[in-house]
């Protein structure tokens, strides 16, 4: 791909994505909707996805991105619904969408309707997390969805490889099959275990920002890399050893925090507004392809595997949460009744992604005698309208469903108040770990920079207490959102004057440099406790 089209898809998709900030539609869905309107526009470039590219330096970083802002604790104390999700589900999606499939399409091998089916078996962790945070669903279910979007993808790329393994003539039985899949499993997660101390070790011990962030950008490509030279499964050893560091983020240096995820925040918003574009601009290549198969009767066929995707995970749902309360004492006494609402939300959420694409475009032209791969070409439009299908249908309905069901949403006041409450206790212990250091001699300061230090935390106590308090008539804002306004303006005339007195040459730009940074990271902690949950 040349340089000029590789921009042009960059740049356009990441003016749609802050485009979709300014409405009601999550930037996934509008991004392929743009990428199907204009696939076919004259000067518009053929784009085509490249499976090679996709699965081991595309997907790492989502992933990686996914799971270290996922709650481990979180996803342990939903490991049944998730477990039974990623891995039960995807299986009986696969067999599911694959005999339906080959009762469907004439001549079409069971192999090779099995493969259709571990194709379009994993829902997307991109599209799933962007829409669960953009309509607010309830705590419980968005982390299901997303513990379920980080583990799906190792499960449907063995069941994938052991689908393909059987149409190509590799002679896989079910035996060898399911060998297979304890490889990747246990070993993926093996690897990710045996790599997260060590790589946790180096982020703790690098004393440079910079080689700290370096070594972060390497670190899914490193988990991955092994994982599939070992052949086990580089999805698990990615969600393993993020989770670990996200888990224990708070160890490693302030400036590397700081530095890393405005780095990831930036490659995650590229790498997901072009993925997402790519999707769309798929079409062509996908129409292309059809080869014998008329577009009326792909069509047909798209819309009966579509059903099917569709239908089977709301099959699986319902018993995956009722029956487990029904046979276990234990959880009916440990978990709270679920309602019908909850299944109902994560049977419709099943959005497929650009996992899905880059797994059917890595489908082989020809076996190993040479003859074609059945229906390939099917394959590939069938995924394509399941992806497309998903994103658009799923993921614009979705919040009418949720506003329909009347789901309760994040307390926010609840949310503020937990955080008051954890924030006035980590002042109390910080002001006693305070009083005890300035009584050692060797910490004496003067009174007015002690005072200083208790007024800083006095100032973090009592800003989260003040967005529970009342606000201002005249604007609208709590005593802390005030204080943060004009605490911006105050550095924002600083600014001005820093810059006016590097202009009449009274300071040089290393000097400015200096003092701006400092006046930058000032102003980014004010715009950070502006973007926290607890404000919206």
């Amino acid at each position: 791909m040349d340089a000029l089209p590789l921009l042009l898809l960059v740049a356009c998709g990441a003016a749609i994505a802050g485009a979709a900030q300014r409405t009601h539609v999550p930037a996934p869905l509008l991004l392929v909707t743009v990428g199907l309107a204009v696939s076919y526009l004259p000067g518009v470039p053929h784009y085509t996805l490249d499976p090679h590219v996709v699965l081991p330096l595309l997907l790492p970083p989502l992933l990686y991105t996914a799971a270290t802002d996922s709650s481990y604790l979180g996803l342990r104390a939903h490991a049944r619904p998730i477990a039974l999700l990623s891995v039960g589900y995807v299986l009986f999606a696969t067999f599911a969408v694959g005999w339906v499939a080959y009762l469907l399409v004439p001549d079409l091998p069971l192999t090779a309707a099995l493969v259709l089916g571990a194709v379009v078996a994993p829902p997307d962790a991109v599209a799933a997390t962007a829409v669960a945070r953009r309509v607010g669903l309830p705590a419980k279910i968005t982390t299901i969805l997303q513990g379920e979007s980080l583990v799906n993808d190792a499960t449907a790329i063995t069941a994938y490889k052991v689908a393909l393994a059987a149409v190509v003539g590799e002679g896989a039985g079910w035996a060898d099959g399911f060998g297979e899949f304890l490889l990747a499993a246990f070993g993926g997660v093996g690897v990710g275990l045996v790599l997260m101390v060590p790589l946790h070790w180096l982020r703790t011990h690098l004393t440079e920002a910079l080689l700290q962030n370096t070594l972060s950008l390497l670190i899914p490509f490193v988990a991955y890399g092994v994982a599939e030279q070992l052949g086990a499964s580089g999805v698990l050893a990615v969600v393993v050893v993020a989770l670990y560091l996200g888990h224990r983020a708070w160890q490693v240096d302030f400036a590397t925090r700081l530095q890393e995820d405005a780095v990831w925040r930036m490659v995650a918003f590229l790498l997901e507004t072009a993925v997402f574009a790519l999707i769309g601009l798929q079409l062509p290549v996908v129409l292309e392809g059809l080869g014998p198969y008329g577009v009326g009767e792909a069509l047909g066929y798209a819309v009966g595997v579509f059903v099917v995707v569709v239908a089977a995970r709301f099959v699986w749902v319902y018993p995956a949460t009722f029956l487990p309360r029904a046979f276990s004492r234990r959880i009916r006494e440990r978990e709270p009744d679920p309602t019908w609402k909850g299944p109902l939300v994560i049977g419709w959420a099943g959005m497929r992604g650009v996992v899905s694409l880059a797994i059917a475009f890595s489908i082989p032209l020809t076996l190993h005698d040479g003859a074609d791969f059945p229906a390939r070409n099917l394959v590939l439009f069938l995924t394509f309208t399941t992806v497309i299908g998903t994103l658009v249908l799923q993921g614009l309905t979705l919040p009418a469903l949720i506003r329909w069901l009347k789901l309760p949403p994040r307390d926010e006041r609840e949310m503020t108040l937990a955080e008051a409450q954890a924030q006035a206790q980590a002042s109390t212990a910080a002001e006693e770990r305070l009083a005890q250091l300035l009584d050692d001699e060797r910490n004496t300061l003067p009174e007015p920079l002690a005072d200083r230090l208790r007024t800083v935390l006095e100032r973090r106590r009592n800003a989260v207490w003040e967005r529970l308090g009342s606000v201002n008539p005249s604007t609208g804002e709590s005593a802390d959102d005030t204080y943060r306004r004009l605490a911006r303006t105050m550095i924002e005339t600083e600014r001005s004057v820093f810059v006016r007195l590097r202009d009449a040459r009274y300071i040089d730009d290393e000097m400015l440099r200096t003092l701006l940074r400092r006046l930058d990271l000032e102003e980014a902690a004010a715009y950070r406790e502006a973007d926290d949950p607890g404000h919206r």
